[in-house]
């Protein structure tokens, strides 16, 4: 199967690639997730990194790029995609700015309601500038989400455990609640739980509409894992997915940025991009 990327300087012709490599700028660039992105942009012979920015490493080096505190060094700087990482709220400020600017965005952010998603749907909806929100960008996530909703029907329960670093602030992970999410949307038809005594207060997990329970494991050692479990009667299903270091996202950030203008609007997920 060929998969061709056709964005700003790439063709759908295969074995066709025009001179100019796709120009992108990186929010949150002074931050781990920010460095990775920009050394594997940098690294990529189809990308060139032309702006970095970060409010709160402004002058710093990074990959060769002084990073600006202002967001308009994008647009100085001729960028055509921007990558995102960095809060929810700095995200609801640099969104609007670039759909704006006529900028596509690749937001690996998590934390955004629904009110926000209507708001970016509707930014990027019409115009020329596209957007992709992943919950995560490591491909094996992406499949392990794809498969709990696929096995979602043929089970009675069940539950997802996630894993990540005891320096991440929000719990669950967004990873977590989107898996949740589709596989509540592919089978309403779970077992209701029988705890009628919950010794300690959360024991049992969070509960997603459809009954689905979620557990945040915060630990050192750890980057950024997820099982979902799924029991029937005399069988049992373990689906798990295991980032062992923050390059794991860099395949799906490379993708989202080569692939965005092919997807209008708002894309939630890399499932589109990868056919799924």
């Amino acid at each position: 199967m060929r998969v061709s990327a056709v964005a700003a300087g790439v063709t759908a012709e295969s074995g066709s690639q025009m001179s100019d490599p796709i120009r992108v700028g990186v929010v949150g660039a002074g931050g781990r997730m920010g460095r990775t992105v920009c050394s594997t942009v940098a690294a990529d012979p189809d990308l060139v990194l032309v702006a970095a920015v970060d409010p709160d490493q402004g002058g710093e080096v990074v990959d060769s790029i002084e990073v600006a505190t202002d967001l308009r060094a994008l647009a100085d700087a001729g960028a055509q995609v921007v990558v995102d990482f960095t809060d929810a709220d700095a995200a609801r400020v640099t969104l609007p700015w670039l759909a704006m600017h006529e900028i596509h965005a690749v937001v690996g952010t998590t934390g955004f309601d629904d009110d926000d998603m209507a708001s970016f749907a509707a930014l990027f909806g019409d115009g020329p500038a596209h957007c992709v929100i992943a919950a995560n960008f490591a491909i094996s996530a992406v499949l392990m989400m794809r498969f709990a909703e696929m096995a979602a029907p043929y089970f009675e329960t069940a539950e997802i455990i996630e894993y990540h670093h005891d320096a991440k602030v929000d719990a669950p992970s967004g990873t977590a609640l989107a898996t949740a999410e589709a596989m509540a949307a592919a089978s309403a038809d779970w077992a209701p739980d029988q705890t009628s005594l919950e010794r300690l207060s959360g024991a049992r997990g969070g509960v997603v509409d459809g009954g689905i329970r979620v557990h945040a494991v915060r630990m050192r050692g750890m980057l950024a894992h997820q099982e979902v479990i799924l029991g029937s009667i005399g069988q049992a299903l373990t689906i798990r997915q295991d980032s062992f270091d923050r390059s794991s996202f860099m395949p799906g950030v490379v993708l989202a940025c080569k692939r965005v203008s092919e997807h209008p609007g708002l894309t939630v997920g890399l499932g589109a991009l990868l056919g799924l």
